[in-house]
């Protein structure tokens, strides 16, 4: 006997999306959206399945490269320039990094657990990228540096940017809604203009760069980052 298929059940109605290759807990396209948003994968997903794509490491914050990471660490090294913790609780992850002993005799340790900066518990205390990225943010010279906006993608949310002062050859990648935010400029009105901003200019990996403290930037003169041609052609 032929079964006959019911044309308005569910699995009729929506046709199966592909599984991500990187996880067992979304689907491809799910990743790809939860990779460029900052709210991960459970921001695109309805409430009762949450749970289930809660963490997902391919947009998770701890994963290098995702628009969460991104924002994560805008977030720390606003921190750690703008706002840092006290002397004590900072002596507890430079402790940690050097795999030293330390007491906590602040009782900071559920604070910097809570922020993501430690993990584990006594007598297994160890410190994770973030809290890393804290007591690097806290010692590495930041320059003030023009910075010119290449061009933007509204789709994925991101900016191709020249930071000046780290290397003008090398565009980089940057959350757009950073730059929106901080300039109350409209993506398209973004494209071709320069902001000024803080960034931590020696760092050698284009990932690492951090921009803070984003402005408009002033008028500079025309040509000033090429070689301009005389009249004479030379």
């Amino acid at each position: 006997m032929t079964q006959t298929l019911d044309p308005t059940a569910p699995e009729q109605l929506r046709l199966a999306q592909e599984p991500c290759p990187d996880c067992s807990c979304c689907t491809a396209r799910l990743c790809e959206r939860g990779r460029l948003s900052v709210g991960e994968c459970m921001a695109h997903t309805p409430p009762e399945f949450t749970v289930t794509v809660a963490g997902c490491p391919c947009s998770a914050v701890t994963t290098r490269g995702t628009h969460a990471w991104r924002a994560e660490m805008i977030r720390i090294t606003k921190h750690a320039t703008e706002d840092p913790m006290p002397e004590n609780a900072e002596d507890i992850l430079r402790a940690l990094t050097a795999a030293e002993s330390f007491t906590d005799q602040g009782g900071f340790l559920r604070t910097l657990r809570a922020r993501g900066y430690v993990t584990g518990r006594e007598p297994a205390w160890q410190i994770t990228d973030a809290g890393r990225r804290y007591i690097t943010a806290r010692t590495e010279r930041r320059f003030t540096t023009p910075v010119e906006v290449l061009s933007v993608d509204t789709t994925a949310r991101t900016a191709n940017v020249v930071v000046v002062g780290w290397n003008i050859d090398a565009p980089v990648t940057v959350l757009l809604d950073q730059l929106t935010s901080a300039t109350d400029m409209s993506a398209d009105d973004l494209t071709g203009r320069f902001v000024e901003a803080k960034a931590n200019c020696h760092t050698t990996d284009p990932d690492d760069l951090v921009l803070t403290r984003i402005q408009m930037s002033p008028d500079l003169p025309a040509g000033w980052m090429g070689i301009e041609k005389t009249e004479a052609g030379q």
